[in-house]
């Protein structure tokens, strides 16, 4: 297992009263699995990703990362964890519009700069986008790029520190179907190809019968 979720709790407050969004989670995922995981809108999907990601603490319950208890570590070494060992890929992609869709790519490496040269990660960075298809596109700015352009440049900017797991957040969900068929396509390729290990929230079933595991959610509790 390289993930390892026990008994997980999450509350939030709403208006007066305390909403139990996860109520006692219990989830494994296998080094180079592709799961996803599905449910209604408000069933915990999202707030689940983000503990097993080291985003979100848990009430209570326990996240072990490749042997790690994840929320036994100080905020610090934790989000260098992030930073190293995690890769996050959301909805709305998240980039920076003054910056080119390089500079985007290379930026999560820039806070390791103890580890190399800016010249080198822009090397890193633009091979990424080339395996991602984007090599032409490298100097344009996010604005001027294309939804399905947009994803794929965050799937590059997750990649770019060799994470052990990427985390998906309806990564197709704010993209029309070709996109979206293409960003799963290659999803599918990082998983088949390198590896990877690949956990993605998704309302799609089509989506989801793709990936070797399905996890149902539903009222916080796995069904």
């Amino acid at each position: 297992m390289i993930l390892e979720a026990t008994n997980l709790w999450k509350s939030y407050m709403q208006s007066d009263n305390m909403l139990d969004v996860l109520k006692g989670v219990d989830l494994g995922i296998k080094r180079g699995e592709f799961v996803s995981i599905v449910g209604p809108s408000g069933a915990g999907k999202s707030t689940l990703l983000h503990i097993l990601g080291g985003l979100d603490k848990p009430d209570k319950g326990s996240v072990h990362f490749d042997g790690e208890d994840i929320y036994g570590l100080s905020d610090p070494a934790r989000a260098a964890l992030r930073n190293t060992s995690v890769g996050f890929i959301f909805q709305f992609y998240h980039l920076l519009p003054e910056f080119t869709a390089l500079e985007n790519v290379f930026l999560p490496r820039m806070i390791q700069m103890r580890y190399g040269k800016k010249k080198d990660f822009e090397r890193d960075a633009a091979e990424i986008l080339e395996k991602v298809g984007l090599k032409h596109r490298a100097q344009h700015k996010s604005y001027q790029l294309s939804g399905g352009e947009q994803q794929r440049v965050a799937i590059a900017r997750a990649l770019i520190n060799r994470p052990k797991v990427i985390f998906c957040d309806e990564p197709t969900g704010n993209l029309d179907s070709e996109s979206g068929s293409e960003i799963i396509r290659l999803l599918i390729g990082l998983n088949k190809n390198n590896g990877q290990t690949i956990v993605i929230v998704t309302h799609d079933e089509h989506v989801a019968q793709q990936s070797h595991r399905i996890v149902h959610i539903k009222d916080g509790e796995l069904v």
